[in-house]
């Protein structure tokens, strides 16, 4: 059973998209979730993560733009993107923060032209 990420697509630079995350029974912790990102030829980052008592972090690239939230009632996880850039271009995975090698599942991709 993995996470599962949707929400992608192809969008202009300047524009938005909002991804999210159902995270079924025990895959979703309330201690740490994260959204992950990997770039063609590039490794997975963390591009941000929502953690006890609704804490937040953010990779240095993505700050003010941006937001992760969750539902904790409904175990799901989101990402609001704006002022997409061109180098925001990745396949967009949830997990669990720190991150749990059995929950990867396939991601959503975006893709934004310039």
């Amino acid at each position: 059973v993995q996470l599962q990420a949707s929400g992608g697509g192809l969008v202009q630079a300047g524009g938005s998209l909002r991804l999210s995350c159902a995270a079924a029974g025990s895959m979703f912790s309330i201690n740490g979730m994260g959204w992950y990102r990997q770039a063609p030829g590039k490794g997975r980052e963390l591009v941000a993560r929502i953690g006890h008592q609704s804490s937040t972090n953010y990779a240095d690239s993505v700050k003010g733009r941006f937001t992760i939230s969750r539902d904790s009632a409904k175990k799901m996880v989101y990402l609001q993107m704006n002022s997409l850039k061109p180098e925001d271009t990745a396949v967009y995975y949830c997990n669990r923060h720190p991150s749990n090698p059995r929950y990867w599942g396939q991601g959503t991709q975006v893709t934004v032209s310039s």
